[in-house]
């Protein structure tokens, strides 16, 4: 199937590595073009390169907590590339602990990032798109049900749901979709370091894949797909809503 990726460009923030670089390999792989984002300069830059360069990515050092980034990428992606098709909006996760046990200022940092920075962005990336536009927001299983461990995930990514669905009602008459993504166990940096955080990272790993019907951690490629596909216009009757992309983890209908 064709998806229509051709030579459209995408913003991708948090995409060094992890399920944002994932998805920016689908993209790429089927023609799209790609801007990148992290903080990490020499991390972006290099993910860029991987991906074939300037002809087809360009790495931004960028932090969503700031708030002149998403207009740094919207007019990267127009003088670069000319033109801007969509973006997938990720965010590196918060630190991990019960919601009881975090502190104010550790709230106040994640909100900064994970919860201003992705409005933000999603906001600015909306008002900029034209017909047939699509944004994809990173969030996790966390946005249906608490993972115990994950206090901050578990507070602001609910949140981040019902602003998506606000944008997308909002944006919809304009052609402009707004979809979230719910990734589960995959393999991932950030997994293997809340693995590791339990003192027993093989014995947290095996319990992690007991609790997926598939019977093991997804692999970012097999995110990346699905996120691919949700922004490309082959899914363009797909808007205001969220996939998990969990090995069929969530045990809601």
């Amino acid at each position: 199937m064709d998806l229509g990726l051709t030579d459209r460009v995408y913003v991708l923030t948090g995409a060094s590595r992890g399920l944002g670089y994932a998805t920016a390999e689908c993209l790429v792989a089927d023609g799209a073009r790609v801007v990148l984002s992290a903080r990490d300069g020499d991390a972006v830059a290099a993910a860029a390169k991987n991906l074939g360069g300037p002809e087809r990515a360009v790495g931004v050092t960028a932090d969503l907590a700031d708030p002149a980034t998403p207009e740094l990428l919207v007019n990267t992606a127009r003088e670069h590339f000319g033109r801007l098709d969509g973006a997938l909006v990720s965010v590196g996760g918060p630190p991990p602990g019960s919601a009881a046990t975090i502190s104010d200022e550790q709230w106040r940092l994640s909100f900064e990032t994970v919860f201003l920075g992705s409005v933000r962005m999603l906001r600015t990336v909306a008002a900029a798109l034209t017909d047939g536009g699509a944004i994809g927001l990173v969030l996790s299983t966390s946005a249906r049900g608490p993972v115990p461990g994950l206090g901050i995930s578990n507070g602001l990514r609910p949140g981040l749901v019902g602003v998506a669905k606000d944008v997308a009602d909002e944006y919809g008459a304009r052609g402009v979709r707004v979809v979230g993504l719910l990734p589960g166990r995959i393999l991932t940096d950030r997994n293997r370091e809340l693995f590791a955080a339990t003192g027993d990272p093989e014995r947290a790993r095996a319990e992690a894949e007991g609790s997926i019907p598939l019977g093991r951690l997804g692999d970012p490629a097999e995110f990346g797909r699905v996120a691919a596909f949700a922004l490309s216009p082959a899914a363009s009757y797909l808007t205001g809503l969220t996939i998990p992309v969990d090995g069929g983890a969530l045990r809601g209908l």
